[in-house]
């Protein structure tokens, strides 16, 4: 699937053939094997794919489907319409030649209070989509609109470095950060010091999370130690606070049990742009691929196949684990399995630690994706 449709001027276009894939075969071709992929994604790359991935190429907020029994999700629809339309537009906004609207000098706060909101809530509530909705309403140009989870940032200052991060960010109209979490003591005084300099910018900051900003870190290291980093994170935004169930489970059938391994298998060989691996050897390999080349690591895939799925054995294997999903999740690429079910991949341990709702929304996004391969399963028990 390509890059999102609203996406123009030179920006768009690159980011469009950067998230190209190749054609899927005209007949069943022997499967690929994520093993053997360890791309190299150069820093233009990482920048020009700073747009809503695939999935989210053509949301709105009107087709955000919000719960009557859930106001405060209609409260944050109005809330974030709002936000996108003080941040200022005009033709310049819109990529015309006259770009003095964009010069880095600081731009005042939106309604005198934080130049950032943040969409707080559990799993599944739709706050990707308000997230990539505020950037496609937002009237700027697609070259002056970044977005990208907290991960996709953090390994845009690794390959950029800090300084010209800032330089290539202080531009921007708008800067979007999905699944904003602090893992680190590191992560927490970088991210801090970035987002100071890019608020002095006058860039409007919008982020997702499940945790509420002052929370960010807790569980995961001393972020008593770290509270001024945290609390200066926290003075960045507004909160809005979002209720709801996880919609990909909404009223759905529960997900397909794990399949046989020749039923996994057949599919692979039968699905044109499939990947077959075996599960174990695709965790060791996760870990000699640094996870921002996860997405590129799935280019061209059309779904993904995995025999032999069994719990994750530690922490940080699960946490290369979540980004994959994630990025599957992102290009909407089914997964079909045999092994445990998903909701078995991680210990109680896990799931009640400082990572766990990481781990859910991994759950949560496996599962769906496994319920959009049901097809291709029962297409090999019809042979």
């Amino acid at each position: 699937m390509s890059a999102p449709t609203t996406a123009s001027g030179s920006a768009g276009r690159i980011a469009a053939e950067a998230r190209s894939v190749p054609a899927a075969p005209s007949a069943p071709s022997a499967p690929y094997a994520l093993t053997t992929r360890a791309p190299q994604v150069p820093a233009e790359r990482l920048v020009a794919e700073m747009v809503p991935p695939p999935r989210f190429a053509t949301v709105s907020f009107d087709n955000y489907i919000t719960d009557p029994g859930q106001p405060s999700q209609a409260e944050a629809v109005e809330a974030l319409r709002g936000f996108a339309g003080r941040l200022g537009g005009g033709a310049d906004a819109k990529g015309g030649r006259r770009r003095h609207w964009f010069r880095r000098e600081a731009r005042p706060a939106v309604d005198g209070g934080p130049r950032g909101i943040y969409l707080d809530g559990g799993y599944g509530v739709g706050k990707t989509h308000l997230l990539a909705s505020l950037w496609h309403t937002t009237p700027a140009a697609p070259e002056l609109k970044a977005f990208g989870t907290f991960v996709e940032l953090t390994n845009l200052v690794g390959a950029l470095g800090f300084q010209q991060t800032v330089k290539t960010l202080s531009g921007h109209r708008l800067l979007c950060i999905d699944e904003f979490e602090l893992d680190d003591p590191g992560d927490t005084v970088l991210v801090s010091t970035l987002l100071g300099k890019l608020v002095e910018a006058g860039v409007a900051l919008a982020a997702t999370s499940n945790t509420l900003p002052g929370k960010l870190g807790e569980g995961r290291f001393a972020a008593a130690d770290f509270l001024r980093e945290i609390q200066g994170l926290s003075a960045h935004f507004r909160a809005l606070r979002i209720d709801g169930q996880d919609y990909r489970h909404r009223g759905l059938p529960a997900a397909p049990p794990p399949y046989a391994d020749e039923i996994v298998v057949q599919a692979a060989h039968r699905t044109p742009g499939a990947s077959l691996d075996d599960f174990p050897a695709l965790l060791d390999h996760l870990s000699r691929v640094h996870p921002s080349r996860y997405g590129a690591m799935c280019d061209g895939v059309q779904a993904v196949c995995l025999t032999g799925v069994a719990p994750v054995p530690d922490q940080s294997t699960a946490l290369r684990l979540v980004v994959l999903a994630d990025r599957l999740y992102d290009r909407e690429v089914p997964v079909l399995a045999s092994g445990v079910p998903f909701d078995r991949l991680f210990s109680e341990e896990m799931l009640s630690g400082g990572y766990r709702k990481k781990y859910f929304r991994a759950i949560s996004r496996l599962t769906a994706l496994a319920r959009d391969a049901k097809e291709l399963a029962e297409a090999s028990y019809s042979r």
